[in-house]
């Protein structure tokens, strides 16, 4: 009898991870399809009597808080110079005087004379979340009112500023902010992390805008808006203890009445090569992280695990075949999936060789999310802090 139940349980579960695909597709399709309308629009001259003369660019300042090295780190900081947008400041943040990024930015100012590049040292630690401590500081220092804060491993093409900008000229939006594909080192803890973000976190944020019909958050990938916005939530200096930043300043814009703009721009982090301990350390961070911001989106998550369900339907009923038909339909569904959001969504520019590791991918979410509700301790970049209701703690303290 509990095995039947629970047989019933599983296959419900596996009807559900298909229809959570399915809105995920549905959500892929409408954004690709917004997205071709962007581009055939700029893509097209406006004719003569359609003519209008063009607003002008916003002056923008880039806040970049950096701490150590990233793969790739100085092409990634370098595309934030090259920039086709007419007036921007780039400011970068370090917390100690000799952290080795502070070397690419001098770098980055002897190759760009005629740029406004700039590098603070923050010596003062406001709260737990450096990151957040130093821009903080570093806010005091941009001369514009429009301000731009991406992560320091992201890379981006010369239009990035254009397009992103371009969405704060209606004072109804408050917040841009964008999606990113991952670039893997050579180990097996990055090609998850890569797998992770490219089929599973992107969809995860097409459908939360589909279902919501819009979105209330933001992405480290790229945070564009406005420093009386900023300063009408507190400013940098109210967010110093909370481990998702990013999606405070959504959150907390969106309440606000302002539309959480998600961009057409699609950038690129460089993953670290993770060991599979630092990977799951970074997963079940990224978990608890959500955990405490999207408390009922993250309990649903549950219904999302299309192929463990199917897995679990297997085992319960006994290897009927009917089950394995199931399993098959959930297996082309859940690849479907991956493929649109990799190639259609993201554009990957490499072929997406590491698909083979989605079962494994797949078959470790389940057991982070219910790891993700036995501690409330994250790993960040080396340090153990203790997480609650979305505020940091360093243990010991």
């Amino acid at each position: 009898m509990i095995r039947h139940i629970l047989e019933i349980i599983a296959l419900l579960g596996t009807v559900a991870g298909m229809g959570y695909c399915m809105l995920c597709l549905w959500s892929a399709v409408d954004f690709i399809r917004e997205r071709n309308a962007g581009e055939s629009a700029r893509a097209t001259p406006p004719r003569a009597a359609e003519f209008r003369t063009p607003p002008a660019a916003l002056p923008v300042s880039i806040l970049k808080p950096l701490k150590g090295t990233d793969p790739e780190m100085y092409e990634s900081l370098r595309s934030h110079c090259v920039q086709e947008y007419d007036e921007y400041e780039i400011i970068f943040g370090v917390s100690e005087p000799d952290d080795p990024a502070g070397k690419f930015v001098e770098r980055l100012q002897l190759e760009f004379p005629q740029r406004s590049i700039r590098l603070v040292v923050c010596e003062k630690n406001l709260g737990s979340n450096t990151k957040v401590s130093n821009l903080a500081q570093m806010v005091t220092k941009a001369n514009y009112e429009y301000l731009l804060v991406n992560d320091s491993d992201i890379r981006i093409e010369p239009d990035y500023l254009r397009r992103v900008m371009a969405p704060l000229t209606d004072p109804n939006v408050g917040l841009v902010t964008c999606l990113y594909r991952g670039v893997a080192s050579p180990t097996l803890g990055s090609r998850l992390e890569m797998l992770g973000i490219s089929t599973d976190f992107a969809a995860g944020v097409l459908a939360a805008r589909k279902l919501e019909g819009a979105i209330r958050f933001g992405l480290g990938s790229t945070l564009a808006f406005r420093r009386s916005d900023l300063e009408a939530i507190g400013g940098f200096a109210a967010l110093v203890d909370y481990l998702a930043d990013d999606y405070e300043i959504g959150e907390r814009l969106a309440a606000r009445g302002l539309e959480v703009k998600l961009s057409d721009v699609v950038v690129e982090t460089f993953l670290p090569a993770y060991t599979f301990r630092e990977f799951v350390e970074h997963q079940l961070r990224w978990a608890r992280s959500i955990r405490d911001s999207r408390r009922w989106g993250y309990v649903g998550l549950v219904f999302t695990f299309l192929l463990p369900w199917a897995l679990l339907t297997i085992i319960l009923a006994g290897g009927l075949a009917w089950t394995w038909s199931l399993f098959g339909l959930a297996c082309a569904i859940r690849l479907l999936m991956a493929i649109v959001l990799a190639r259609s969504v993201l554009r990957e520019r490499r072929p997406v060789r590491w698909l083979w590791l989605l079962p494994v991918r797949d078959l470790g979410a389940p057991v982070v999310w219910l790891a993700s509700f036995v501690s409330h301790t994250v790993v960040w970049r080396g340090e153990h802090f203790h997480l609650k209701n979305g505020k940091l703690a360093r243990l010991g303290e």
